[in-house]
Order: C-alpha cells, then structure tokens, then sequence
C-alpha cells in the first residue's frame, strides 16, 4: 500500500511535514507545578518558572530580584571604591545594590500596602517613588480600613452614600476628613517653620514628616521614617494632600513646596549608587520617575516592571525594557523583566520568592539619613533619643 506521503498533494506534505532542527542542547524544557510532589510555596513558584508564558516572566522576575539582593563587590570593586572614593574599607564591604521601589496609589489601597510595609520595615529597599494617592491611603487606612465592594456598583448610588470606589473597594469619604484633621495641623506648624526657621519643604521631607506623626507601625511611611527611606512624590498636590493645601492656602498662601530639590536628590542617589535596581509596580510618573533616574548612571543594572501596560500606543507605562535601553535608562548588558499582569497578584507571589526567603540576605546595613531628608537638627535629634 503506497504511503500518505505517495498520495496526498505534494504541496500539502511539503507543509505539515517540515522536518525540525535539532533544540539546542542544554534548552530548557516546559514543565508545570506537579501537585502528586505535595509542594510547598517555593515549589509552587519553581514549577511556574518552568510553566511558560507570563508564569515564566514572573519566575525571571524573582530571578532578577533575587540577584538585585544577593549582589555584593568584590575585591576589585572594594579597591576601586577606596582609592577613588573618600570612604572606609568597611563602608566598601557594606556596598549593596540600592533598590528603587516604585508603586502607584492603588497599590496602597489594596492589601498590597502590608508587603510593601513589610520591605520598608525591614530595611530591604533603599528609595521609593509614588503618586498622592499612595501618600494619603496609607495614612487613611492607620484611621479607618478600605472596604470590599464591587467592580459594578452604580457610581450615583455610591456617591449618595458617601463611598468612594476604587476598582472594587470601597473608601468612606469621611475617612478623607480624618486624612484633613490630621495633615491641616501639620501643614500649619510647617508653615511657621518654613517662616520662622527657614525651612524648606520638599514632598520627601514632608512624607517622612507625616511618618514621624503618625508614628503607627500599620503605617508604609512610618518604616520609611524609622529606617531613613526616602519617599519621591513628584506629584504630592495631585490628591487629598494637595485639597488640603489648597484649602488652607485661603487662611494663609505662604506655603511654598520645592520639587526641585527632590530632582536633585533622586538623581543623586542614582548616581552615587555602585549598582542599581529598578522594581516598579505600574506605570506613569513613578515608571518615568526612577528611569530617568536611573539615566543619569547610564542605566539600572538590574530591573523588573510589573504592569498591564502595552506597548502599541508608544505610552512610556507599556513600553517593554527594550525600549528604556534605548534610552539608556537600562544598562546595555542587563537582563531586564517585564511580567504583564495585575500586581495585587504578582507581587506578593515575587516577594514570597525573593525578599521573603532570603531576608537575612536582602536587609541592608543602617543607613545614614541622606541630608536632603533632614528636617531640622532639632526634629531629627528628637527622633534619635525616641529610637
């Protein structure tokens, strides 16, 4: 009997039947979480590595942080750093690769707020860059906690209520007047600072100083304060922070705010890092933010962007690593991550795989308050005998 290959249409064979090059050798192969092993979490998250798709990205992404942490000089990088730098053999050793962790506002309105506290309390990020929205929940929820609702609440009805939705949680708006009640008098005792002792208020000294007040270890900035992190907030007017200014700016317009020291600051802490990373959640000005940053140094050694942003309407928040390289936001020779998808979801999962495991590896040595966070000699030596 004559074989397919004899009969069928020669056109038709020649197309199903392309023979295949050999893989390469040493490729990996896709294989998925096998629950007859009973696995735990770090097996879990092993077997997603190997599963393919976004489960893959997301096992780089811990990959790279895991790297991100673990990085330490060598000798060559500890002479390096002492015949160029005016620094101690010690304080060369403790060279660790500084972590910008930027996150949108709805990071803090979810429960996504506790694993962010949870690096910031631990001292395993070195610099965080947010939206206003992040600055004020975070403060909120010390009051009163946000609420689940639902995606397809009719916005009339929640308004007469008084419920602000967020995707499907829900915030009382009387939750906004306690925020109020406790920035107004803080704005206030700035405002006689800023006159009396020549102060200068930028948004990172005025989140360390909401942390110092609100002095509550629920509390993201409370860490951030604690552990000398500083918090960017080049959009700090764009909330409730900036309702308040501007309702207090009726009884006194003399508030002045320089985000322009900020710039300088940031840059800076990019520039004088030895290694850098990016671990971004979201996109927008908190993105742009750190790799801009990050562009002064000629590009993050290490990165990971976790967003649901694409890339077909040239908007920086969807662009993929390729594109920051380009720009030289990103170091030609790194190895950059981008997993597509809801960070509510991914990033606890990447936390659970990296800082989490690895926590006596991930905590940086004590870190000296940068002087462009310093209050006042007196604010900052009270917080000093209160530690």
């Amino acid at each position: 009997m004559p074989s397919i290959t004899e009969v069928a249409p020669q056109t038709a064979t020649d197309a199903i039947l392309v023979k295949s090059e050999p893989i390469p050798e040493g490729t990996p192969i896709v294989k998925g979480v096998e629950f007859n092993d009973n696995p735990d979490l770090a097996a879990v998250l092993n077997g997603l590595r190997w599963s393919g798709f976004q489960a893959s990205h997301l096992g780089k992404a811990i990959e790279q942080i895991n790297e991100m942490i673990s990085w330490r000089p060598s000798e060559e990088d500890i002479t390096k750093r002492l015949e160029n730098e005016n620094i101690s053999r010690e304080e060369a050793e403790n060279t660790r690769c500084t972590i910008f962790l930027g996150l949108t506002s709805n990071m803090v309105s979810s429960g996504t707020r506790e694993v962010i506290r949870y690096l910031c309390e631990h001292n395993m990020i070195d610099c965080i860059v947010t939206t206003c929205g992040a600055i004020e929940e975070d403060i909120m929820k010390c009051f009163e906690p946000h609420y689940h609702g639902a995606f397809d609440l009719k916005g009339k009805e929640l308004r007469m209520k008084g419920h602000n939705r967020i995707g499907n949680l829900l915030v009382p708006n009387n939750t906004y007047v306690a925020f109020e009640d406790f920035f107004s008098p803080i704005l206030q005792q700035m405002i006689v600072e800023q006159k009396e002792n020549g102060t200068i208020w930028t948004p990172t000294k005025i989140i360390r100083r909401m942390g110092c007040e609100i002095n509550n270890p629920e509390s993201v900035w409370y860490w951030c304060y604690r552990n000398n992190i500083p918090v960017f907030c080049p959009g700090l007017t764009d909330g409730a922070v900036g309702d308040v200014i501007y309702f207090n700016s009726y009884k006194d317009d003399s508030f002045i705010l320089d985000i322009a020291r900020d710039i300088r600051f940031i840059n800076d802490v990019a520039m004088n890092a030895y290694k850098t990373g990016m671990l971004i959640l979201g996109g927008g000005i908190i993105k742009h933010h750190i790799c801009n940053a990050n562009l002064m140094r000629n590009g993050a050694d290490f990165s990971v962007f976790i967003n649901t942003g694409n890339e077909f309407d040239g908007s920086d928040s969807g662009a993929r690593p390729d594109e920051a390289i380009s720009w030289g936001k990103i170091k030609l020779n790194a190895k950059p991550v981008k997993v597509y998808g809801d960070a509510t979801v991914l990033f606890p999962l990447v936390v659970a795989g990296s800082f989490y495991p690895n926590k006596e590896v991930a905590i940086k040595p004590k870190r000296k308050l940068p002087q462009p966070m310093c209050i006042t000699p007196e604010f900052e030596g009270k917080k000093e005998s209160e530690n």
